[in-house]
């Protein structure tokens, strides 16, 4: 089990990000939809994810692509379940839950699961916060411009740092006032999810700010993500781990708490040689 105040230990007890592996079970992610929709493939995959290094595996039922539709509760359950529930009985992985339904959450949580990534920040539904609460569980709080269907339309700011920063206030302060436990907290701005290419960068240039201004330890989810192909527009979707390599190198040098990354390996091995450089020793 996830100790209490795990996000906030990570600060002590790491001198890198964690590392997140990602497990999509999903016909249509961005990147990987359809590979590991069989469930004994998405088991495998977590498996292999845990040998390469990951610290903890991200397991999600519905894509949150630009222009995803949603899924219903039933599917998103038939797909998660029997993954989170096959890695949980050969791995001591920690496995957190990406789903916007507290009714996921709660049943994710209770097959093996230990934290919630919600990229909603527990606005999907109004019984979100309090099902977080109940759960007392670590928790992941993203932005988002939008829903995952329209919200890379005309995404627009004025101070992308500032109005994501408030956002993700708010929504601690939310989750707070309903029981959350501040330790449980982390918060992610979001890359990829209602912005631009220039809000992407903001963001990745200022995520020691948003840690100190919100109180949270930050991830980073920019694996893989759009803005590495509005830089490089001959690259499909598996080409782009320099991109993404190259905001884990941002995320290091600002001290960022945890990555959600599709390369475990890679990313794995820069970190180690990274901390190595800063150490002065492996």
């Amino acid at each position: 089990m996830i100790e209490t105040g795990f996000w906030q230990n990570v600060r002590s007890t790491q001198t890198r990000p964690l590392v997140c592996g990602i497990v999509n079970v999903t016909p249509d992610s961005f990147s990987d939809g359809g590979q590991f929709l069989d469930a004994a493939h998405a088991i495998d995959h977590g498996l292999q994810l845990v040998a390469q290094g990951a610290d903890l595996l991200d397991i999600g039922g519905e894509s949150t692509r630009p222009g995803a539709d949603p899924v219903p509760i039933a599917q998103e359950l038939d797909r998660v379940l029997p993954v989170i529930e096959g890695i949980s009985q050969q791995s001591a992985i920690p496995i957190s839950i990406d789903t916007m339904k507290p009714e996921v959450a709660r049943a994710a949580l209770a097959a093996g699961g230990k934290a919630w990534n919600d990229v909603s920040a527990l606005q999907f539904d109004p019984r979100s916060a309090s099902v977080a609460a109940e759960l007392d569980c670590p928790l992941i709080l993203m932005h988002m411009q939008g829903a995952p269907k329209t919200m890379q339309k005309d995404p627009t700011y004025e101070d992308v740092l500032a109005e994501v920063t408030a956002f993700l206030q708010s929504r601690v302060e939310l989750a707070l006032e309903a029981g959350v436990q501040l330790h449980n907290v982390m918060v992610d701005p979001g890359v990829g999810f209602g912005k631009k290419l220039s809000d992407n960068l903001a963001l990745l240039a200022n995520l020691d700010q948003l840690s100190q201004q919100t109180g949270c330890p930050v991830l980073l989810g920019a694996s893989r993500k759009r803005f590495i192909a509005d830089l490089d527009p001959e690259v499909s979707a598996d080409q782009r781990l320099g991109g993404s390599l190259a905001s884990i190198a941002t995320a290091f040098v600002q001290k960022v708490a945890m990555v959600r990354v599709h390369d475990v390996a890679e990313t794995v091995q820069m970190l180690r040689v990274l901390e190595a450089i800063e150490h002065g020793k492996a």
